[in-house]
């Protein structure tokens, strides 16, 4: 891909590197509960500091809309990150100005500093220039370790891009390579798994895949609203019955584009979504009751997914095939998610999944670890999949 990384990047000594991090960290109590994006920061600030370079880090956390908000400083963060990196971090009261230029200025070659919320400047979510400027002015060269980030055109995450050397981190590099992978430059075969509750929140994404994929398989709620556009009963279940037109337009789009569609053939159903909840396999075609609902993917679905997933050597995933928040509602995900990792543990399958909901049910199927990469990024995976370009990738493109 042709991206600027810090393999780039030269005599770094000295230099003050402003990196762009996702610290938007859960919180409570003012205490981290969770560092997985402290650690996803840790190669790329090492990498900086080997080299020489003083480290100061640009995040936001929460919403504070351009006003200080003393619940949403980054100071919490300070000591947890110091402790994963085994080396003292500094913190800054703001992230511009003089007291931030001193700030950094105080730094021995590879120290770090974290500079205070990006966010408590209205002009960083306006993608201000001036505000850009004033960010520049604190550093020598810009990198950017936050592709959760990069749909977002805001001043750290695009604008500071365009002023200063720029280089995507490790965390960056990793995610785009992975995602180049998937989608950019795929090894065939390759199917997509796209589930979730609504066609109307995917529909950007669905009909860019249909032109990528070879298969596509489709879960969750929205696959009751393509049943539906099908002219099948599925009684009380959640679908979006005025999309029925789209989906049957998205279904004739794939036919034309040679992209299999794999609904379910088989479903379970229930009138309740609770733990243990009494549930039918039926076949999709089947009566189901008016007060039933479809909550799961059937095992006869579930197979011819994974024979499909067999057939091909790349899988991207985005989004659950049930309600596997409720179990028994969680056995089609679990069974998918665990022949997945199979076939990515053998190397049979690049396999590459992403969102909130999708990493959630990997976790809990326990294959997280086992997949060739699982993304948190959220808004920018998505995008990413939907074939928009997202601005603070394309700031880094050579």
């Amino acid at each position: 891909m042709t991206f600027r990384t810090l393999d780039d990047a030269s005599d770094l000594a000295g230099q003050i590197a402003l990196v762009r991090v996702d610290f938007n960290v859960p919180m409570e109590g003012g205490k981290v509960t969770d560092d997985t994006r402290l650690r996803a920061a840790l190669p790329t600030i090492q990498r900086l500091r080997d080299a020489g370079a003083k480290v100061a880090l640009l995040a936001h956390f929460d919403r504070p809309r351009g006003k200080v908000v003393p619940e949403m400083s980054l100071r919490p963060v300070v000591q947890p990150l110091s402790d994963l990196l085994g080396a003292p971090v500094r913190f800054a009261e703001d992230c511009v100005g003089e007291a931030a230029k001193a700030a950094v200025a105080e730094l021995d070659a590879g120290g770090v500093i974290l500079l205070e919320n990006v966010r408590f400047h209205a002009g960083e979510e306006k993608n201000d220039p001036a505000f850009a400027q004033q960010l520049a002015e604190v550093g020598d060269l810009y990198v950017n370790d936050a592709f959760s980030a990069a749909h977002r055109a805001h001043a750290s995450t695009e604008g500071l891009a365009r002023l200063l050397p720029a280089y995507a981190g490790e965390s960056m590099r990793r995610e785009l390579e992975a995602l180049d992978a998937a989608l950019g430059n795929p090894v065939k075969p390759v199917i997509g798994i796209v589930g979730g509750a609504k066609v109307s929140t995917k529909l950007d994404l669905l009909k860019n895949l249909v032109g990528k994929l070879d298969r596509l398989a489709i879960g969750g709620g929205m696959a009751n609203t393509f049943l539906f556009a099908q002219g099948i009963d599925i009684g009380g279940s959640l679908a979006e019955r005025d999309m029925a037109d789209t989906a049957r337009e998205i279904l004739a789009e794939a036919e034309a584009r040679g992209c299999e569609i794999l609904l379910p053939i088989d479903v379970v159903v229930a009138t309740e979504v609770k733990p243990g909840a009494e549930t039918r396999t039926v076949l999709a075609r089947e009566e189901i009751g008016d007060e039933e609902k479809i909550l799961d993917a059937g095992p006869l679905t579930v197979e011819k997914l994974v024979k499909g997933m067999a057939l091909s050597r790349t899988l991207i995933w985005n989004g659950p095939l049930g309600v596997f928040e409720v179990p028994p509602f969680d056995a089609a995900t679990v069974k998918a998610a665990q022949a997945a990792a199979q076939l990515a543990t053998t190397g049979a399958l690049i396999a590459v999944a992403g969102g909130g909901d999708t990493v959630a049910a990997l976790n809990h199927a326990g294959v997280a670890d086992d997949m060739t990469f699982v993304s948190t990024a959220g808004g920018a995976f998505l995008e990413w999949m939907e074939g928009k370009p997202l601005p603070g990738v394309e700031a880094l493109r050579t």
